[in-house]
């Protein structure tokens, strides 16, 4: 076996062997180039979503606020651009626009708009109030909205929470029938409300099939949101089975929310555990938070394996108040991103506490990121004492700079004496 110009030679490789070597070498580039931009693609195109998405949400809540105020020419400003972006909004935009309409007398526009709405969406769920609304518009046309008619809706309201007291039975079917009918959004929610309030079995069989879906997107929330601070734990069962049920965020999200408000650590720490949506761990995680389930967050973070879900959670430590745990993570975590994230979130803390355990790991510490991290804690909680110790023992000039500049930016005397003291070179 000879090593000349034909042989393998130095390079190892016949020439026709080289060039199917760098034509695969070459096609495994491409490869990888080809799923890097699909990859960029897909991060664009989720960014994209998440972009309308916002906005669509912004224009509801812009146009729902100005239903409730009777403001109905901005709803009907705001509806109508939410009807132009053709989202997953579309058919609440239209119903809630027909209604605005029929408020501000303008019948046939409102006719219009309920027309588009029944044969663009004609299994929305808004059909059904879309078409009683239809018959209050027609019963009505060529007349001006009376403003009493306002008021007649919450005497009617009124009565009928009175009779909830005394004969719930029938009570029940008229709020089920105002539910169903055209009335405004602020008196179908006094309306659930009462409902909300029975003990009777119909009042929560009707709140849990509205929380279920029966009704309007809005008064699905409502219920919802009545359910987790109102319901037992039959009502937070059927909460866990709405979840379990559902692929809408918003809904799943609303849920998280209620079992935050009734207590339910056990079902956040489930959901948090085995929810494949990174935005619903994160709320599940965010709600563990704020009900200060310190011993389920520990217990969340020493099994999860995800960088990334480990930040949501000490920023979850850092909103339910876990100080002994923030500062055990930056004196311990091995791993450098999450040690500094504790230290960060350690650093709004605020206590004092908090000060001199980030005093102690800036002195302890030899990563620079860590160490600035814990001066700009000391200096968001106001430690100009602290952050002075530390400039006058510091040996390294780059860093101690990065304390003076913090503490030039502090109103505060112990600071101010200090850059006296620099200035007259003391």
């Amino acid at each position: 076996m000879g090593f000349g110009p034909m042989g393998p030679g130095p390079m190892g490789l016949r020439p026709m062997a080289l060039s199917m070597f760098h034509e695969a070498f070459g096609e495994q580039d491409r490869e990888l180039e080809r799923q890097e931009r699909e990859k960029e693609k897909a991060e664009r195109d989720k960014e994209r979503v998440d972009r309308e998405r916002e906005r669509e949400m912004e224009l509801y809540e812009r146009g729902m606020e100005a239903t409730y105020e009777n403001r109905y020419d901005r709803a009907v400003e705001a509806f109508s651009r939410l009807a132009e972006l053709k989202g997953s909004r579309t058919d609440a935009a239209l119903y809630w626009k027909a209604y605005s309409q029929n408020r501000l007398a303008q019948r046939s526009e409102s006719l219009a708009t309920i027309d588009a709405l029944v044969k663009g969406y004609p299994n929305s769920r808004y059909i059904k109030e879309a078409k009683a609304l239809e018959v209050e518009v027609r019963n009505t046309s060529g007349q001006t909205v009376k403003p009493e008619n306002q008021a007649d809706e919450d005497m009617k309201l009124l009565a009928i929470q009175s009779l909830q007291h005394s004969a719930p039975e029938q009570a029940v079917p008229m709020l089920e029938k105002l539910l169903q009918g055209p009335a405004s959004p602020r008196v179908k929610e006094r309306a659930l409300y009462v409902l909300a309030l029975s003990d009777s079995a119909r009042s929560r069989e009707v709140l849990k099939n509205i929380a279920k879906g029966s009704h309007t997107p809005e008064l699905q929330m409502r219920a919802i949101n009545y359910l987790g601070v109102h319901g037992g734990p039959e009502s937070r069962a059927a909460l866990a089975e709405i979840y379990a049920g559902s692929s809408d965020v918003d809904i799943k999200r609303r849920i998280l929310h209620a079992f935050m408000v009734s207590g339910e650590k056990g079902r956040l720490l489930t959901a948090a555990q085995t929810e494949k949506d990174p935005t619903l761990r994160a709320t599940a995680v965010d709600q563990l938070g704020v009900m200060g389930a310190h011993d389920e967050l520990w217990q969340l973070y020493q099994k999860e394996t995800s960088v990334d879900v480990k930040k949501q959670i000490i920023r979850a430590m850092f909103v339910g108040g876990n100080v002994t745990r923030l500062i055990e993570l930056a004196k311990t975590e091995q791993n450098a991103d999450l040690r500094l994230t504790a230290v960060r979130n350690l650093g709004v803390m605020g206590s004092k506490r908090a000060a001199d355990a980030l005093v102690e790991i800036y002195s302890g510490d030899k990563d620079p990121a860590v160490k600035k991290a814990a001066i700009h804690g000391l200096f968001v909680g106001g430690n100009a004492a602290q952050l002075v110790t530390l400039a006058r023992k510091e040996q390294d000039i780059a860093m101690k700079k990065t304390i003076v500049e913090r503490l030039s930016q502090m109103q505060d005397k112990v600071a101010t004496d200090y850059m006296m003291e620099l200035l007259l070179g003391k």
